[in-house]
């Protein structure tokens, strides 16, 4: 991929919180069909992923990867979309923290020698 599509590309991160484990654990469980729909469905989604905190057994981790604009525009407006909002609210959602950040580099984190390097090499 060329640095100018890298440059579209939108990395969208957070963490969302339920009011019990339980709550945090059902939502990821029936929404897991979401996740595959939209991983499959809808163009530019290029990663969508879920997941339980190890950590704070009443937080979710949200990690999704856009090719640009447009695509996360219209995930948004998506049936996908809406039927995970309902999801969460089903189960005990408290509040979240999520961002979006345009990619304008992408580089390994391991050179040939599998050091790990913080510049874009």
């Amino acid at each position: 991929m060329t640095e100018d599509k890298m440059s579209q590309m939108i990395v969208l991160a957070g963490v969302g919180e339920f009011e019990t484990r339980e709550g945090r654990d059902e939502c990821l469980r029936t929404g897991a069909p979401l996740q595959s729909a939209t991983r499959d469905d809808e163009p530019g989604c290029l990663a969508y992923y879920f997941a339980a905190d190890p950590v704070n057994e009443r937080v979710m981790v949200v990690w999704e990867l856009w090719a640009d604009e447009e695509s996360l525009a219209a995930h948004f407006r998506h049936p996908n979309y809406l039927n995970m909002g309902a999801n969460f609210a089903k189960y005990g959602w408290v509040k979240g923290d999520f961002k979006k950040y345009r990619v304008d580099r992408v580089s390994a984190v391991y050179d040939e020698n599998f050091r790990p390097r913080a510049d874009f090499f």
